[in-house]
């Protein structure tokens, strides 16, 4: 299976990235295929709503000349995206959320006179989350948010992997986050088989 993560981190060196490699180096253990895209590197402009998307139901077909028709194309090759990202007010991070949107529209051709096609339905999500909060507090919203998401978009949700970071004088990573890394990359292998 091939599996594009979308990561919304800013830092290159971060929490979010520091749990995602384990998780990536499992998959490809597990002979899957990943690639993983940095979204604060692109051109991600945000969605008007102007619903030019919604008259051709073959193509993502939105005006924004930008990287997401890049990211469209990669998202349609895949079979599993997975959402990497620290939670900020409850939520992911401004690139992420500005392609969520972007996307929402144009993969699902819900919008226009007629109702159409989700042209990414029977693709699986999976989020790997970072945050300060408790989980059940700091996550929670998150992942609530993609669990409808998907079922919008005609997408089937697989999981989350959350982990809680203690404060700036902690050290984030550790070998019991670095073993749930590769345990929700393994599990997700064995829903996905």
């Amino acid at each position: 299976m091939k599996y594009y993560i979308l990561m919304g981190s800013p830092r290159k060196t971060g929490n979010t990235i520091s749990i995602t490699q384990p998780f990536i180096d499992e998959l490809k253990a597990g002979g899957q295929d990943v690639e993983l895209v940095w979204l604060y590197d692109r051109d991600i402009q945000p969605c008007k709503a102007c619903r030019v998307c919604q008259t051709d139901w073959t193509a993502f077909g939105c005006q924004y000349q930008d990287d997401v028709q890049e990211i469209f194309d990669k998202i349609l090759e895949s079979d599993v995206i997975v959402f990497a990202t620290p939670i900020y007010s409850w939520f992911c991070t401004p690139p992420m959320k500005s392609l969520l949107d972007r996307l929402v529209y144009g993969m699902d051709k819900f919008y226009g006179e007629e109702r159409g096609p989700s042209l990414w339905e029977g693709k699986h999500t999976a989020i790997i989350a970072t945050c300060g909060y408790q989980l059940e507090k700091g996550a929670d919203l998150f992942e609530e948010g993609i669990r409808r998401y998907s079922k919008h978009c005609h997408l089937l949700y697989e999981g989350m992997l959350a982990e809680r970071d203690l404060g700036y004088n902690t050290e984030f990573i550790d070998d019991l986050k670095i073993q749930h890394a590769r345990e929700f990359a393994r599990q997700l292998m064995a829903q996905l088989r």
